[in-house]
């Protein structure tokens, strides 16, 4: 199971039915990058946070930082959130909602490309399964 008790995916998934305009508009894109190789998730749960989103494979954590972010308050938590993730193996991205809205094609360009090529990509098979023979 990926979450430790009931409590937490209570959370991500209340999380995940929450998400704002931009995160609703970047999950759209990432899912589309899921089928060209990339495992991104939603509200992914690195205890004690949730990552908006985030790449296992890669140890990437993408966050969405909206204009509440903008306070002194807020600034340090995500400086101690982004210092626990990099303990843990992680690097974080952050993007304002304005980058999404502006130009979220730049924005997955910009994953992908940190991410590289995925192992698989030429090997995956494309959207539409191919016909059965029979």
């Amino acid at each position: 199971m990926r979450y430790k008790d009931e409590d937490t995916r209570r959370r991500a998934r209340a999380m995940r039915r929450a998400m704002t305009k931009a995160e609703l508009i970047l999950w759209t894109r990432l899912r589309e990058a899921n089928r060209h190789g990339f495992k991104f998730r939603r509200q992914h749960s690195i205890d004690p946070y949730f990552a908006d989103f985030a790449h296992i494979r890669g140890q990437l954590v993408i966050e969405i930082d909206g204009e509440t972010h903008a306070t002194d308050e807020e600034q340090a938590y995500d400086a101690r959130r982004t210092s626990f993730l990099e303990t843990q193996g992680w690097t974080v991205i952050r993007f304002t909602n304005a980058d999404v809205y502006e130009d979220v094609d730049a924005v997955v360009e910009s994953l992908t490309t940190r991410l590289g090529p995925h192992p698989n990509a030429a090997t995956r098979r494309s959207t539409s399964p191919a016909p059965r023979e029979r």
